[in-house]
């Protein structure tokens, strides 16, 4: 019962002094006897219960069926191979079933949360699966809780604990508070902190007394199972799709039976071919191949730096229409430096390199200011904090006033941290026998909480004059793209509360400091406009500095497509909707703002990409189509409530997302379209031959054949296929639309049926060649399987050529290239060599009812197979001549 012992006590318990915590070589020992910081895993499925998860489909069921039938009227070859397929199709499940779970895994990893901890004196960003018990973690707004702590500091602290204790208003935090009660309730120990609970507001330290299971999140977790699947709608479009297709088999084969009893035909035969018609008509590898490609893309995606926590996002990207961006570290380095420090009627250029000294004591008083109020810190060449509060501690180095010494000559004793919208930040110190308020942050806001202002090292009243001295700077350095601050203090002689310190105060002075454009912002901003997709600056920045930037950066024309907070609040939401198109730079915005900009832009019938890194972020990240964190800046919280985590927090990352993400579900797309084709000419070829009482050129197990081994390497192959550049010279698509629009449809229509056409006019040649025709009775048995055999083979080959003409919509399979897919070049080539295998090695060739074919035949056969490539090639030359026509008109 942690919470009935003193701080001392229990730091001397873990044997570990809060100024230095614990060494390296001590916190790897304790990580060795304690284990990783995490919740146990819920138990995995079995390898057997995985494999018998993949036959609850209606396609094995099929399948299962047509093996029985088989085994029952003696065809036990074919009843081996209908047997062996459904069991490759399992395992085939159950390794990508695997190689998901450790691809999720892996993700899982890399968006682990970090949290600050002091190791070897110094203070760590580390992963919380390595807090160890004895660490001593320093907590801040917007960190999740790692593991049950013992508060040993705390300021203002508050910790919203309704992960624990379901009551979602915060609880204030005192680390000096002990209690004597044997037995009391996690929501009332106001001096402990614990796993999973978050932190709203203050700051504070804690030595970590529990870990892992050994947390009170840990018991109810013990007790709790989770195992819930959640299908993106892409999959639900899939299932629903494939739901489909059964039912047509299901109908389809009833009439083949019925046709079949009033044509007098062989019922058992027929029923092998209803059986193979089924197979036919469903897509067997399409849920499968799915799966790898969206698993494919997504590993893809995080490598560069784009970590997608949902699959979705994957689907949203491809529609994303307006980019809502932040400023800083986005757009920007992030790597914030004071150019000019300004007191009243002098401006300091700042030393770029190098150290300087203040000659000036109103100088002095504003960097210490400066310094003082911050929570950053800055050792070694290193920094931790807010970019901007370690660019005030790095000006204080610079002018000899260390953040370390300044500390200690007067160490803060009460705080007011900084809140989004009163945009200041307060700190009481120590100063000399009495106190001092340090308050840091908007110089608007600021002034309006001034009466003073010091000039020539004298305070003297606030009059307009110096007012507007300070405005009008702040300006000019806003208008060079600087960023603002100001600072201001008060003395009094006794501890303050928070409400008491921002009022009376003094004004210093400003600094302007600077965040550069990334340098490829500007690039891959032209890139989104070309791709239909508009980006948006959203920053508390001030306006004039905003707009400064978003003009530079090709966001903005001019600085009359920006607005600010206020201009926004004035407006009603009828109103702020109707003219969001106007504007391209959001400035300082609340975090209520951003939530209204988000759905401003919906309301216009866009679908929304919105960046944040706050606490205060999570409600625009949750109304965005698509929430994305910054990686490096961005809270736990803000991690928690997006859709894809930035790990280079960089405005390009998301335009290669919305690239990839396009690109992702275009191959998706092909996928589907090819085998779909496919399947309609394996239902074109055997529907056609019962309708007109012939022959039925393929039997049930070459079906399978073809559409297990040759169809399912193309469709991966398509399903990682590089795509073009001209994919973000497009408009964002549409996020209803149907697999089949732009045509897509008709070429799946018109490829099915050519190869269902092209497969029996095979059929008719091997016959024709020996004089038989479709319709002739008696065919010798020799002759009907060299017939089958040329209809195998064709419709193979067919399928494998025609899955180059699926590669682009327009353009010439000679423009995309053979070889920039290798995949779909060895996909082919694989497919070709396991065709010619099955009809010449004489075991495959006897279970599959076929035979070796003349090098006569192999060239009618190619012949054929390349006609469905070759119209498809000749209908994008017209469309392309088209375009050119509509172009040059």
């Amino acid at each position: 019962m942690w919470y009935t012992k003193t701080a001392a006590e229990v730091l001397n318990d873990f044997h570990v002094d809060p100024r230095s915590g614990l060494s390296s070589e001590e916190a790897g020992a304790r990580l060795e006897k304690h284990g990783e910081n995490k919740l146990k895993d819920k138990p995995r499925k079995s390898l057997a219960a995985l494999f018998f998860a993949q036959l609850k489909d209606l396609l094995i069921y099929v399948l299962l069926g047509a093996a029985v039938i088989t085994l029952l009227i003696g065809e036990y070859t074919d009843a081996v191979i209908i047997l062996s397929v459904v069991f490759l199709n399992a395992v085939i499940g159950v390794i990508q079933e695997h190689k998901a779970e450790k691809a999720i895994e892996a993700l899982q990893r890399m968006a682990a949360p970090k949290s600050l901890v002091r190791r070897d004196g110094e203070v760590k960003e580390i992963e919380s699966g390595k807090v160890v018990p004895g660490d001593i973690v320093v907590l801040d707004a917007g960190r999740y809780i790692p593991a049950d702590l013992r508060l040993i500091e705390s300021a203002n602290l508050q910790i919203e604990e309704s992960a624990l204790t379901g009551e979602s208003i915060p609880s204030d935090k005192d680390a000096r508070a002990t209690f004597n009660e044997a037995k009391m309730s996690a929501g009332d120990q106001s001096n402990m902190a614990f796993m999973s609970t978050l932190v709203t507001n203050g700051r504070g330290e804690g030595v970590a007394v529990g870990t892992g299971m050994a947390t009170e999140i840990g018991k109810i977790a013990e007790v709790l199972e989770e195992d819930r699947t959640d299908l993106t709608p892409l999959q639900q479009k899939l299932a629903g799709l494939g739901k489909m297709l059964g039912y047509i088999a299901v109908a389809i084969c009833a009439a083949i039976i019925m046709i079949a009893f009033f044509q007098k035909r062989n019922l058992i035969e027929m029923l092998l071919t209803a059986i193979s018609l089924a197979v036919a008509a469903i897509p067997e590898g399409l849920p499968a191949i799915v799966a790898i490609v969206l698993a494919l893309g997504v590993t893809k995606m995080s490598r560069i730096h784009a970590i997608v926590k949902r699959l979705p996002a994957v689907e949203t990207l491809g529609s994303v229409s307006i980019i809502c961006s932040d400023k800083t570290g986005t757009l920007t380095q992030n790597k914030m430096t004071v150019q000019h420090v300004y007191t009243y009627r002098h401006l300091e250029n700042v030393p770029a390199d190098g150290t300087a000294t203040a000659d000036k004591k109103n100088e002095r008083e504003l960097i210490k200011s400066f310094v003082l109020c911050s929570d950053a810190t800055f050792e070694n060449g290193e920094g931790t904090g807010d970019p901007t509060e370690i660019a005030l501690v790095v000006l204080g180095e610079k002018y000899h006033m260390p953040r370390k010494k300044l500390e200690t000559e007067h160490e803060r004793v009460a705080e007011k941290p900084f809140d989004s919208d009163r945009k200041l930040m307060s700190t009481l110190n120590r100063e000399g026998s009495g106190y001092r308020v340090h308050t840091k942050g908007a110089i608007d806001n600021l002034l309006k909480a001034a009466t003073h202002a010091l000039v020539d090292n004298t305070p003297v009243p606030l009059t307009k004059e110096i007012r507007a001295d300070y405005l009008r700077t702040a300006e000019e350095m806003s208008q060079r793209t600087l960023r603002v601050l100001g600072a201001a203090y008060k003395d009094t002689d006794r501890i303050l509360s928070p409400a008491e310190m921002e009022s009376g105060l003094t004004v210093i002075g400003l600094a302007g400091m600077i965040d550069p454009p990334r340098f490829e912002v500007k690039g891959a901003i032209a890139e989104a406009k070309r791709a239909g997709i508009t980006p948006v600056m959203i920053t508390g920045d001030h306006r004039d500095t905003a707009a400064a930037i978003a003009m530079e950066l090709g966001i903005a024309e001019s600085p009359e497509q920006s607005i600010s907070g206020n201009e926004i609040d004035s407006l009603s939401n009828v109103a702020f909707s109707d003219r969001i198109h106007n504007y391209r730079v959001f400035a300082r915005v609340s975090p209520e703002h951003k939530v209204q900009i988000v759905k401003a832009f919906q309301s216009r019938g866009h679908i929304v990409s919105m960046t944040g890194d706050g606490v205060n972020d999570a409600p625009s990240l949750k109304t965005a189509d698509i929430g994305v964190a910054m990686g490096i800046t961005g809270t736990d919280v803000s991690k928690g409530a997006s859709d894809m985590i930035l790990t280079d927090d960089n405005f390009a990352t998301i335009v290669r997302a919305v690239e990839e993400g396009r690109n992702i579900y275009n191959n998706i797309r092909k996928t589907i379209i090819f085998l779909l084709a496919c399947n309609l000419g394996e239902i074109v070829t055997v529907l056609a031959s019962v309708v007109f009482f012939w022959p039925v050129p393929l039997l049930p197990t070459q079906i399978l054949w073809i559409n297990l081994i040759t169809d399912t390497f193309p469709a991966i192959a398509l399903g990682v296929d590089p795509g073009g550049k001209e994919i973000m010279k497009k408009p964002p698509r549409a996020p209803k639309e149907s697999f089949f629009a732009g045509g897509a449809g008709f070429r799946a229509v018109l490829g099915g049926t050519l190869i269902g056409v092209l497969t029996l006019s095979a059929f008719f040649l091997g016959l024709n060649e020996h004089g038989y025709g479709p319709g002739s009775k008696d065919i010798p048995t020799g002759l009907l399987i060299y017939a089958e055999t040329m209809a195998f083979v064709v419709l193979a080959v067919s399928q494998l050529f025609y899955a180059l003409a699926m590669r682009n919509a327009t353009q010439s399979i000679f423009q995309v290239g053979f070889f920039t897919n290798i995949y779909l070049t060895g996909a082919i080539v694989l497919g070709m060599a396991l065709q010619f295998a099955v009809i010449s090695i004489p075991f495959l060739s006897d279970a599959f009812h076929v035979h070796m074919l003349s090098p006569r035949d192999w060239v009618i056969v190619v012949l054929l197979a390349l006609v469905p490539l070759a119209v498809s090639e000749l209908i994008k030359f017209f469309i392309r001549r088209g375009k050119d026509r509509n172009g040059a008109g």
